[in-house]
């Protein structure tokens, strides 16, 4: 009996969504260090303003 016989379509569907998540998750950490670098780290005076009065409108802490 070879190994692809012996999976059942609940465990295959499993590992399926589980990769699906873990990639979900990656993606969403990599774009969010992207935004986290742009606007945090950039030496754009812009970007880093249009962030800092989005703070101040939800009413959060920056400073």
């Amino acid at each position: 009996m070879n190994a692809s016989s012996a999976t059942s379509p609940a465990l295959s569907a499993s590992t399926s969504a589980t990769r699906s998540l873990l990639l979900q998750l990656a993606a969403g950490a990599a774009l969010g260090l992207v935004v986290l670098y742009g606007v945090a780290f950039s030496e754009s005076s812009l970007a880093h303003n249009a962030a800092h009065d989005v703070r101040h409108i939800t009413v959060k802490p920056c400073h």
